[in-house]
This record gives C-alpha cells, structure tokens and sequence, in this order.
C-alpha cells in the first residue's frame, strides 16, 4: 500500500472535524491499514478513537438503501417513512408486472372490439386492482412485513395511508397508461376511475370490522355482483353498464366520500387492529 492518511487529517479524524469524501477515504483506509491506525492511536484520545469504531461499524453494517428508497429519500421523504414504502408488498416487480400484463391483455381484448359501446372488461376490471394492491399491502395474513410495520413508531393509520397513496400511485397511474391506449374511447375510457377510489375506500373502511382479507374480498365480490346485474338489466349490448354511466360515477362519487369519512372516523382502530378477522 503505497497511500497513507497524513497525520493531520488522522488528527481530525480522531476529532471528529474530517470532512467528506477525504472522511469516507479514511475510513475505507484504516479497514485495510494497520499502520495508519497505529498513527492514529497515538494522535488521538482513546475515548474519541472507541466512539470513531463504533460509528465506523455502524455504517459497515448499515443495509443499502435499495433503488426506490433511495429515490424517495433523495426527494426528501423521511428515511422511516421511505423505508415503510419501500417495503410495500405491491411495489414489488412482481407485482407490477403482472397489473401490466393483466392491464395489457385487457386493452387487446378492448381494442379487438372496436364496434363495442364501451371497453367493458377494462372498466369492469380496472377498479378491482388498486382494491387488491391495497389488500397486499396491510394485514399480517398478506404482508410479510407486517410485524416490522407494527412495531414502528407511527400512528396505525398514517401507515395505512402511506402505503394507500404508494399503492394508488402506482395502481392509478399503471391504468392511466392503459387508457390511453383506448383513445377511440375517449373520456368513456376513464369511467374506471371513480369506482376504483370507491371500492378502495369502501374496503379499506370496512377492515376494522372485518379484516384485511374478508373486507376487501367482500367488495370485490360485491362489484362482480353488481357488474351482473348491470349486464342483465341493460337493454342492449352496446349500452354501457350502469356503474359507467353518469348516474352511476355519481354514484361511485358519493359512495367514495361517504367511505372516506367513515374511514376517518375509524381511523383510532387501526392502532387496535392486530388482524384476528382475518
């Protein structure tokens, strides 16, 4: 090793007053360096030398940030509140990969219909996935993080609404890409939207009660009911189904407020949740 720490900047070291990057230098160095720690053995206090070990350890042993939370931290989210989303089930690749391949099947289907009214598998299905990424990412039955979740000092809903927003992010914005892709369509295509936040809000106010697993299931199984009827009831195949016209996103918008509001008010449970419903 031809390359050593000179003996001032190990004095400062041993102080504390090294600055990046020459801090980040020494520290790499002195790992590999029995010479120089000897030097900086003699230059500092033996008190001030155990606490540089022990913050030198920290950062050694310290995990890597991964590439989202990295991101998320850059952009001045909290590092508590990056790594709480970072760990969201859903945000996975996974994940992702199979909303986009489920979302792109749709569209073909769509679009292999042109004479159709409206892009009613896509509508229909569109709502159920933010409902889902939701579901995923709560609740000690699905989450695999859940017990770290639970013992980290945040309110329960604060981390409920933290993945929810990460999980509507993604899951809106996949389904905002896929509507373009139906451009024919026009504002028909975005018929999805108010159903979705109504179903997410609706599971979501109804987990207290019932759980992370039976609440969202009940109200995805309670749109597929719906979406029957509808279709039953409807006098033609190229009329749209209820829930899209304008009487029925009325309806969604309504169903999503009052949800919402329960939501709020039950938001003191989710500190008390542990998930026995599921």
């Amino acid at each position: 090793m031809t390359w050593h720490v000179s003996e001032e900047d190990l004095r400062a070291y041993a102080r504390g007053e090294l600055a990046p990057p020459v801090l980040w230098s020494a520290d790499a160095h002195l790992t590999a360096c029995a010479q120089c720690r000897g030097v900086l053995a003699d230059v500092s206090d033996p008190v001030a030398l155990d606490a540089g070990w022990e913050r030198l350890d920290a950062e050694l042993d310290a995990p890597r940030l991964g590439l989202l939370e990295s991101l998320l931290v850059r952009i001045g989210v909290a590092d508590h509140t990056a790594r709480l989303l970072a760990a969201t089930p859903v945000l996975r690749g996974s994940w992702l990969g199979s909303v986009v391949a489920v979302l792109v099947m749709t569209v073909v289907v769509a679009n292999s219909r042109p004479d159709a009214g409206t892009p009613t598998l896509f509508l229909a299905l569109a709502p159920l996935l933010p409902l889902a990424g939701v579901a995923l990412s709560y609740g000690p039955a699905l989450d695999p993080t859940y017990e770290m979740a639970v013992v980290s000092p945040t309110h329960g809903f604060r981390l409920l609404m933290i993945r929810t927003v990460a999980v509507l992010v993604a899951g809106l914005g996949l389904n905002g890409l896929a509507t373009l892709a139906l451009p024919e369509y026009g504002l028909r295509a975005l018929a999805w939207l108010l159903p979705a936040l109504a179903l997410t809000a609706t599971g979501l106010a109804l987990t207290p009660r019932l759980g992370p697993v039976l609440a969202p299931a009940l109200v995805a199984g309670s749109w597929v009911a719906l979406l029957l009827t509808a279709d039953a009831l409807r006098a033609a195949d190229g009329d749209p189904l209820a829930p899209f016209t304008a009487a029925g996103q009325g309806v969604a918008a309504a169903v999503a407020a009052l949800a919402a509001g329960l939501l709020f008010l039950l938001r003191d449970r989710f500190d008390l949740f542990n998930g026995s419903a599921a």
